[in-house]
C-alpha cells in the first residue's frame, strides 16, 4: 500500500515537473507582443515633433510682380466681344465682329415687342413702325411711317448685294408692297409680323422667299456708314 502511494506522488511529480519545463514564459510572451508597440510609441514623439516640410518660396526680400491692369483699349475690345456674342447668340447670326453694333444693339433691345398696327412704341408696333424706329434710333433719319414710301425713296440694291441696314420690300404677285423689314446678314431680317410681332426671319422660309421684291438702301444711312 505505502509502495503504491508513493509510486503515484513520484509519477505526479515527473508529469509536473514536464509540464513546467514546456510551459512557455508568460512574461516573456508578454514582453514579446508589446513589444512592437512600445517600438511604435517610441517613434510617434519623433513623427510628431519633426518639422513639416515646406514649400519652395521666394525669399523675403523679393518683390512679388502684380500683373499689369488691362488698358481702356482691351477693356473696349473685352466689353464688344461679349457684346457681339450676345447679338450673335439673340439674333442667330455669325457675326464677323465688324458689324454696326448699335444697330444689332437696337434690333436685339426690341426684339419681342407685339404687333399692332399703326403703332411704334415698345408697346407694339407695324412693320414701318418698328423700321422708322430703329432708324431714328440708330442713324438719327426720320423715315415715312410707310413701307411704300420708304419703297420710292430708297436706292436699288441686287439680292446678292444686301448689306446690314437695308431694307427689305414684300409684296404678293402683282400687288402693292404691305410689308418691309431690316436687313442683317446671312440672309436674315428684323421686322414686325402679325403673326408674332418684332423677330427675325429668313428669307428662304417659303412664305417670305414667295413674297419678297426687292431690296433698298436709304441713301442718308449709306452716306453715314461712309464717313464712319
Amino acid at each position: 500500500m505505502k509502495h503504491s502511494i508513493l509510486y503515484c506522488l513520484a509519477a505526479g511529480s515527473l508529469a509536473l515537473s514536464f509540464f513546467f519545463e514546456r510551459a512557455p514564459d508568460a512574461s516573456a510572451t508578454a514582453r514579446a507582443t508589446a513589444a512592437p508597440v512600445v517600438a511604435e510609441a517610441s517613434l510617434l514623439p519623433t513623427l510628431t515633433m519633426s518639422e513639416p516640410i515646406k514649400p519652395a518660396c521666394t525669399p523675403a526680400n523679393t518683390p512679388v510682380e502684380k500683373p499689369a491692369a488691362p488698358t481702356a483699349a482691351e477693356l473696349a475690345a473685352s466689353r464688344d466681344s461679349l457684346a457681339y456674342h450676345y447679338y450673335a447668340q439673340t439674333l442667330g447670326l455669325r457675326l464677323a465682329f465688324d458689324e454696326n453694333k448699335d444697330l444689332l444693339r437696337t434690333v436685339t433691345d426690341w426684339i419681342g415687342t407685339p404687333y399692332s398696327y399703326g403703332s411704334n412704341s415698345r408697346k407694339g408696333t407695324d412693320c414701318s413702325g418698328f423700321v422708322t424706329r430703329v432708324f431714328r434710333e440708330v442713324y438719327g433719319i426720320n423715315l415715312v411711317h410707310s413701307s411704300r414710301a420708304m419703297f420710292s425713296t430708297t436706292k436699288r440694291v441686287a439680292k446678292a448685294e444686301m448689306e446690314t441696314g437695308d431694307l427689305v420690300f414684300f409684296r404678293r404677285g402683282k400687288g402693292p408692297i404691305y410689308h418691309v423689314g431690316i436687313y442683317l446678314k446671312d440672309g436674315k431680317f428684323a421686322h414686325s409680323a402679325t403673326n408674332g410681332g418684332v423677330m427675325v426671319s429668313s428669307l428662304n422660309q417659303p412664305y417670305y422667299h414667295r413674297n419678297f421684291y426687292a431690296a433698298g438702301r436709304v441713301r442718308a444711312a449709306e452716306a453715314d456708314a461712309t464717313d464712319n
